[in-house]
């Protein structure tokens, strides 16, 4: 599903050209689970614009479907973000003024979608959150905000969701029930790769890329626990 191929990003800095990844190469497969780690600095966050087509490589070639993302132009770039791709982000990024079921709906909207609410609700009910499907961002807890922002990122049924530091803003006790829904997800057949530095969180998926400095410097996989 996914092939990366010496991938590369600079971005100027003062004058000067700084390398956030060095030539990164690995592959992800359908239904993969997969954390990438990594300290402050690493690459891991670049390397997820990257993967979301959120951003495009200095060099190196990015394969999504058997596609080079390098050849698609801005709309074809905004279709893949908003269909094959859901994104989830620490901040939730949510409307403020907006429901739940509103918030949900967005990616919805913006592709046309039929039958836009009744989609919403369903996506809402996967995560729990039917009941509150009218309540604004500031009438939920911190948890719930993040289940608004993973039924918003499921709603149009994506093959891939990449999650930046998705419990990073949750107690430990919330940020468990979180990686469960996402654990579920995937065994229900969704790609899902998720940027973290906590090793807890990792522990949920079943391959960890670990980076450093711009570079993987290791690969690991375990066996699935019966």
């Amino acid at each position: 599903m996914i092939e990366v191929e010496n991938l590369s990003k600079c971005y100027p800095l003062g004058g000067q050209q700084v390398q956030a990844l060095k030539g990164v190469s690995f592959k992800i497969s359908k239904g993969e689970f997969v954390a990438i780690m990594g300290q402050s600095g690493s690459g891991k966050s670049t390397l997820m614009n990257l993967l979301g087509c959120l951003d495009l490589p200095s060099s190196g070639t990015y394969r999504l479907a058997d596609i080079d993302v390098s050849t698609l132009n801005s709309d074809q770039l905004a279709d893949i973000r908003n269909r094959r791709i859901g994104f989830v982000f620490q901040s939730f990024n949510l409307l403020p003024r907006s429901s739940a079921l509103e918030n949900t709906e967005l990616p919805l909207l913006y592709g046309g979608a039929s039958d836009p609410q009744s989609k919403a609700l369903e996506a809402l009910s996967k995560v729990g959150l039917d009941t509150r499907a009218k309540h604004k961002p500031n009438e939920l807890s911190g948890g719930e905000r993040q289940r608004v922002a993973i039924a918003r990122a499921i709603v149009n049924n994506p093959s891939i969701i990449l999650a930046d530091e998705p419990t990073g803003n949750l107690d430990s006790k919330t940020g468990e029930e979180i990686m469960e829904i996402f654990s579920r997800l995937n065994q229900e057949g969704t790609t899902v790769i998720l940027v973290t530095h906590e090793q807890e969180v990792a522990q949920y998926a079943r391959r960890t890329i670990l980076m450093r400095d711009g570079l993987i410097v290791s690969d690991s996989s375990r066996e699935s626990e019966c």
